[in-house]
C-alpha cells in the first residue's frame, strides 16, 4: 500500500517545526528517521494530515560530553550511538544495545528521539533510557520542559508528549566508577524486535554492591525497571542463590502478553534467564574493573 495523502513541511528550524504542529492540531506527525512512521503510512496505520520533516533542523545530531552527563540530540542516529568513543567510554551498554537494533542500514537512518517518542514496546532505547536514569528536553512553542524517563513511557506507542511538542535532546547520566554492565537480548532472527531483552549495570565499593539497577524490555506495554530485584542486589555479593533469588522478584513483577511470537510463560521464564546471564557479566565487568 501508499500513504494516504499528506502535506509536507520541511522544518529548518525547532520553532518552525512546533509550530507547524501546533498548527496542525493534532493531524500532524514528526518525520525524523522515518524507520517506524513510513511503514506505518505504507499501511494506513496511521493518516497524518501533515507531515513535518525535522532532518534540515541544524544541530540537532550530537554527542557531547558534559562534567557528569552526555547529551546527545534527538536526530542522532543509532549507529552514531553504537561507534561512538564517548557512548564506549562512558554508558557502554548504551552501545552493546544498539548493535541489537534491526540491521545496519536501519541503525543509519533511525534516531534516538523518534525510537524513544515511538515508545515500541520491544524497543531497546526506551529501554536503556529507563535504565540510565535519562531526562529528556521537550519543546512546544509555549516554552520547554525535562521529562524524566520514567516519567515518559505510558503505554504501548504512548509518551509523555503533547500533539505540539518534540524531543530535541537526551541526557544520560554518565556511570559511576567501579560499574559493570551486562546485557541479553533473545529475537526470533537477527535483528528482529526482542522476545525480551535485559540490561543490568551493578555498581561495587569494597567488593559489594552499592547500586544496582536492572530494566527490561519485549516483557509488557512499556520498558520497566526491577526495583525489588535491584534491591535484593544492594550491599551483597554476587553468588548463586542471590541470582536466583533476583530472577524470580523480575519474573513476579512482570506481566508479558502472548502473541503471535511467544507465550507470556514464555517470555516471563526468557526474562529470568536472561536477568541472570545479564547480572552475572555485570558482575564479572566490575571484578575485572578493579582488579
Amino acid at each position: 500500500m501508499k500513504p494516504a495523502t499528506f502535506e509536507y513541511v520541511v522544518a529548518d528550524s525547532v520553532l518552525k517545526a512546533v509550530t507547524a504542529l501546533s498548527e496542525a492540531g493534532g493531524e500532524a506527525k514528526i518525520l525524523a528517521g522515518g524507520q517506524s512512521l513510513v511503514p506505518m503510512l505504507n499501511f494506513r496505520l496511521v493518516r497524518p494530515a501533515i507531515l513535518v520533516d525535522i532532518n534540515r533542523i541544524p544541530d540537532l545530531a550530537f554527542i557531547e560530553e558534559m562534567d557528569n552527563t552526555i547529551r546527545v540530540g534527538a536526530l542522532t542516529r543509532h549507529h552514531q550511538l553504537e561507534i561512538s568513543p564517548v557512548v564506549a567510554k562512558h554508558l557502554p551498554v548504551l552501545a552493546s544495545a544498539m548493535t541489537h537494533v534491526a540491521h545496519l542500514a536501519v541503525r543509519n537512518r533511525g534516531t534516538i528521539g523518534g525510537s524513544l517518542s515511538h515508545a515500541d514496546p520491544a524497543a531497546e532505547l526506551p529501554m536503556i533510557a529507563l535504565l540510565l536514569n535519562a531526562r529528556l528536553r521537550v519543546v512546544s512553542n509555549k516554552g520547554e520542559r525535562t521529562v524524566a524517563a520514567s516519567d515518559f513511557f505510558r503505554d504501548a506507542l504512548t509518551v509523555n508528549l503533547g500533539e505540539d511538542e518534540m524531543v530535541t535532546e537526551i541526557h544520560l547520566p554518565k556511570l559511576p566508577p567501579n560499574t559493570g554492565w551486562g546485557f541479553e537480548e533473545v529475537a526470533r532472527r537477527a535483528g528482529d524486535f526482542a522476545l525480551a531483552a535485559v540490561a543490568v549495570t551493578v555498581t561495587a565499593s569494597d567488593d559489594k554492591i552499592t547500586e544496582a539497577r536492572i530494566a527490561l524490555t519485549g516483557v509488557g506495554p512499556i520498558p520497566v525497571r526491577a526495583q525489588k530485584a535491584e534491591a535484593l542486589l544492594r550491599g551483597e555479593k554476587i553468588e548463586a542463590k542471590l541470582i536466583g533469588r533476583v530472577i524470580e522478584a523480575v519474573r513476579d513483577v512482570i506481566v508479558p502478553d502472548t502473541d503471535l511470537h511467544a507465550s507470556s510463560d514464555y517470555r516471563r521464564h526468557l526474562a529470568g534467564v536472561l536477568t541472570g546471564r545479564a547480572v552475572s557479566a555485570a558482575w564479572k565487568r566490575v571484578i575485572e574493573s578493579v582488579a
